[in-house]
């Protein structure tokens, strides 16, 4: 058998221990598809007789997490942090609609990951969907989900949903993150 030196044509990398704001700058360099994650839960408020709910709550909030995990079954998956303001409606939603927004829907995805403001009065663009979850309009694709697990994952949990109903909506580029910025998957032309 016989081996062949390779030459070192750079240095190699240095390894750091990982601290919180190290993780964070690392994981921006991953270019990630934007969607909009809508949901409802019913309420905890309301007469006693009817086990103190109330109206449907609705939550909606921006991810990058997104991710196919099946074919067969159909399943996908997405990420939310259990100190958002969405996590108390997602950790009762039994569906879900997962939007994939395109390149012309910044404005959507700013709004949806807002803090502190009612996202839905915010933006205009949607209607109650089947289940009372909200759809967005204009989206390249829209994924009507029911939730089938949620895994805890250290600050965070893994919701795993099985589509049920797909919009395949508009044509176009998707709106990507990237470098803590929203940004598009089409090249740019220079000026």
């Amino acid at each position: 058998m016989t081996t062949v030196d390779r030459p070192r044509t750079h240095a190699p990398t240095e390894l750091l221990p990982v601290d919180r704001d190290l993780f964070r700058a690392v994981l921006r360099r991953q270019a990630a598809t934007v969607v909009v994650v809508t949901a409802v839960a019913p309420g905890t408020r309301g007469p006693a007789c009817l086990g103190g709910l109330g109206e449907l709550v609705r939550a909606g909030f921006t991810a990058t997490s997104f991710t196919s995990v099946s074919l067969d079954p159909p399943l996908v998956s997405f990420c939310l942090g259990h100190a958002s303001s969405s996590w108390p409606v997602l950790a009762r939603a039994d569906h879900v609609a997962v939007h994939l927004l395109g390149a012309g829907q910044r404005d959507a995805a700013r709004v949806f990951a807002t803090s502190g403001i009612d996202r839905f009065a915010a933006y205009p663009d949607w209607s109650p969907g089947p289940f009372g979850v909200p759809l967005l309009d204009g989206v390249l694709a829209l994924m009507l989900c029911r939730v089938v697990h949620r895994v805890p994952a250290g600050d965070h949990t893994v919701v795993i949903a099985e589509p049920l109903a797909l919009g395949p909506g508009a044509d176009g580029d998707p709106l990507v993150y990237h470098r803590g910025a929203y940004t598009t998957a089409e090249p740019t032309v220079p000026a």
